[in-house]
């Protein structure tokens, strides 16, 4: 998905929160490997990576004996605009949302390997900044960026994939959804979503709006401590929360219900929202890009802490699986497509 900026595109490749450095300062006039061999130099390595940059392949550890693999890609002017966020948070931002796919299967990051793609007139500074963030994002998460590769291209554009540890815990998936169990909501929603609108109406408060779309705060924890707890099913609200529900029912074969009375809908949520005209209910079944997660348990289990109830499952309705919301099918997109709407 997952951040769409349909205001438009910076047209500046060498800026990204600040001025466009000279000629000498792109990534064409330094080159793809000095550019690698900066972005890589200092860089500290957890004792799970085996082999680090600047070979053909990196090498980790792998105790569990399985690897979990997710690829996020995002595009500049899509997934981000480098004149609403600096290098470092589009980094941070990238890591991030790679980062809660591995969560929301019960597993922890190990290992990131980024794709960058730029034009050949991008600030070095720019390339830079999104590393440091990419790095140091990895690593307050036990992980590591181990490799990846530099490119040219028309866009700014990062691919993302991270590798994760079960740790011996069972992969939780979309699909097991029972009918019983319990819906439940670890994180926030709607943040991100409410900070798009504001960025895209031309302002950049209330802050802590704004740099939730900048850098999310995804429960990167709370994915693993939910497979222990005996979660039946997970799955990153990415798209929002109504959508992605719809990929765990769907796959589930099973009906979910949401219960408005049980979702925070945070006061400056509903007040920025009252000012701008939109409704702060909206933004949080149908916002993206807060990355929290959302799982089932079976009925009369004790939800871990951070975890809270949001709903419940039921067997599918005869016309097929469905997301309700307060018993009612919602009308209108329920979140975020890249190709129509939800």
């Amino acid at each position: 998905m997952d951040g769409r900026t349909a205001a438009g595109r910076t047209t500046d490749r060498g800026r990204a929160g600040g001025d466009q450095g000279s000629a000498a300062d792109t990534v064409q006039a330094v080159g793809e490997f000095a550019l690698i061999g900066r972005i890589t130099a200092g860089v500290k390595y957890p004792e799970s990576v085996q082999l680090g940059p600047g070979d053909d392949a990196a090498i980790l550890a792998a105790p569990d004996g399985r690897v979990v693999v997710s690829t996020d890609v995002l595009v500049d002017g899509v997934h981000f605009r480098t004149d609403w966020a600096s290098p470092e948070q589009i980094g941070r931002r990238a890591a991030l949302a790679a980062m809660a796919d591995i969560s929301a299967m019960g597993a922890v990051p190990t290992g990131l390997v980024v794709g960058l793609s730029a034009p050949a007139d991008t600030a070095v500074d720019v390339v830079l900044g999104i590393g440091k963030g990419l790095h140091d994002t990895a690593a307050e998460h036990g992980a590591a960026v181990v490799g990846g590769d530099v490119t040219r291209s028309p866009a700014l554009t990062l691919s993302v994939t991270v590798l994760g540890d079960l740790r011996g815990e069972r992969p939780v998936t979309r699909s097991g959804a029972r009918s019983g169990d319990v819906v439940a909501l670890a994180g926030r929603l709607g943040w991100a979503a409410a900070g798009l609108t504001v960025l895209s109406r031309g302002f950049r408060s209330p802050v802590s709006l704004v740099n939730a779309y900048r850098v999310p705060e995804p429960p990167l924890a709370a994915g693993p401590t939910a497979a222990a707890s005996g979660a039946t099913s997970m799955i990153d609200v990415s798209d929002g929360l109504l959508a992605d529900l719809g990929h765990v029912a769907r796959a589930s074969g099973v009906d979910i219900d949401v219960r408005t009375i049980a979702l925070d809908v945070n006061p400056r949520l509903t007040e920025v929202a009252s000012a701008l005209g939109r409704d702060a209910l909206d933004w949080v079944l149908t916002g993206g890009d807060d990355h929290a997660l959302v799982a089932t348990f079976p009925h009369g289990a004790t939800l871990p802490p951070g975890w809270q109830p949001i709903g419940s499952v039921t067997v599918a309705d005869p016309s097929g699986p469905r997301v309700t919301v307060d018993g009612a099918v919602r009308e209108g997109a329920t979140g975020w497509t890249h190709f129509g709407s939800a």
